[in-house]
């Protein structure tokens, strides 16, 4: 039911705080090979991903969802989320408290005692070892060491829970049927009531900003969305134009977005939240879950194996200051070292006659394999920043590439947990 916003990059201009984004209308048809329905699609970079769902189906896709091949998922029950903490380390819940987990990138599963039988719609990491499942009759279980051991939290509710949400900083929001909110600020210790103001199902919560835990959105039946911007205390609802249940929402920018949900609606925004448009799938079947792994690629999956792919999600930024940087650069991160937050600065200057380039920005481990994709579009000549949230990575040396058609540069930095 849900998928995060890891990998994707908080895009910042250094010159200026105004933006041009470029909205989808294309979403192209790719073959799951499967007809079961899909309930939850997360992918560890633009390539390589995994959709789940019914009777235990996992299929996977190493490039980019031109193909899908079967994994064997170990299980016949339902599976309802996928998570990956890396590119090797993943999970997936579903029915009968299903957990099971991957080291080597979804190939091969096993199975994890969540001690419950609780239907499990929601698996999340805030790091490497800490770990949430939310599910029926209001089950929430935490475990601190990557999955071994599951232990029972009390969120106050006997309500189905169909999503959790957690910063890296412990402040976590759960939400579920007859609009069901509660939120923690101790890791799950504690929990308290918030007020959504409806009765009808919220299928999933999303901080838009991890660094920001001010700004939280919920989507859920009756083309419901909801918005706060006081960390949970009130809950305003949004005007989305349909009716249809919503069942995820996913953010590539702290004001950018996509709700999907029944009868094949793709929503965006791109001013928060103020205004939604549909965008045209090309099917009526219902999206379950969506997943932008770098701002301008995305994923939707859901009924009778349906999966969509878009390319232009987040096209261009562009600062309006008017001077221009007289030559590329990539500057070293700051802080470094740093936990788990860093930023990184470049500027992208004129070459010849060529007034926009092609820029990706990648961050790599030290065995070379790629990480998160922080930047990959066309940007005007300016400065930039972008935010890495490292909160689900191990400590150790990184990498950071900066490469366009005319400059090439790799630095190093430090994640110190």
């Amino acid at each position: 039911m849900k998928s995060k916003l890891l990998f994707t990059a908080i895009l910042l201009l250094v010159l200026s705080a105004d933006a041009v984004y470029s909205q989808t209308t294309t979403w192209t048809t790719l073959v799951s090979g499967t007809n079961q329905n899909l309930y939850s699609v997360f992918f560890t970079n633009e390539n390589n991903g995994c959709a789940v769902g019914e009777g235990g189906t996992i299929r996977r896709t190493t490039n980019g969802g031109a193909n899908w091949n079967a994994a064997t998922s170990g299980t016949n029950n339902d599976l309802y989320e996928v998570f990956f903490l890396n590119s090797t380390t993943g999970y997936v819940s579903g029915v009968n408290g299903t957990i099971r987990k991957t080291t080597n990138s979804g190939v091969n599963w096993t199975g994890l005692t969540s001690g419950t039988n609780s239907t499990l719609y929601e698996i999340f990491f805030s790091d490497a070892n800490t770990g949430y499942v939310a599910g029926t009759n209001g089950t929430v279980r935490k475990t601190t060491n990557g999955g071994t051991n599951w232990t029972a939290l009390s969120p106050g509710t006997n309500n189905t829970l169909y999503e959790v949400d957690f910063t890296p900083a412990g402040v976590g929001i759960v939400v579920g049927e007859s609009g069901t909110i509660r939120r923690t600020s101790n890791a799950g210790a504690n929990w308290i009531t918030c007020t959504s103001g409806i009765n009808t199902q919220l299928f999933d919560v999303r901080f838009s900003n991890l660094t920001l835990i001010t700004d939280i959105f919920a989507v859920g039946a009756g083309g419901r969305i909801l918005k706060t911007t006081n960390s949970g205390v009130n809950w305003n609802s949004l005007t989305t134009g349909t009716t249809s249940d919503l069942y995820e929402i996913h953010f590539t920018y702290p004001t950018v977005g996509y709700a999907v949900g029944e009868n094949g609606t793709i929503l965006f925004t791109s001013n928060g939240g103020t205004n939604w448009t549909q965008q045209t799938s090309n099917t009526t079947n219902r999206f379950h879950s969506v997943y932008f792994p770098v701002v301008n690629v995305g994923y939707a999956v859901g009924l009778n194996g349906t999966i969509r792919k878009t390319v232009t999600g987040f096209v261009n930024i562009e600062p309006s200051n008017k001077e221009v940087p007289d030559k590329f650069v990539l500057s070293q991160n700051y802080p470094n070292p740093f936990n788990p937050v860093t930023k990184i600065k470049f500027d992208i200057s004129t070459a010849g006659a060529i007034d926009e380039s092609a820029v990706q920005l990648a961050i790599y481990d030290v065995l070379g394999s790629e990480v998160a994709v922080l930047v990959n579009g066309v940007l005007k000549p300016g400065s930039y920043e972008v935010e890495w949230n490292a909160s689900n990575q191990p400590s150790g040396v990184y990498l950071y590439r900066l490469k366009t058609e005319e400059f090439t540069e790799t630095k190093k930095m430090i994640l110190v947990k």
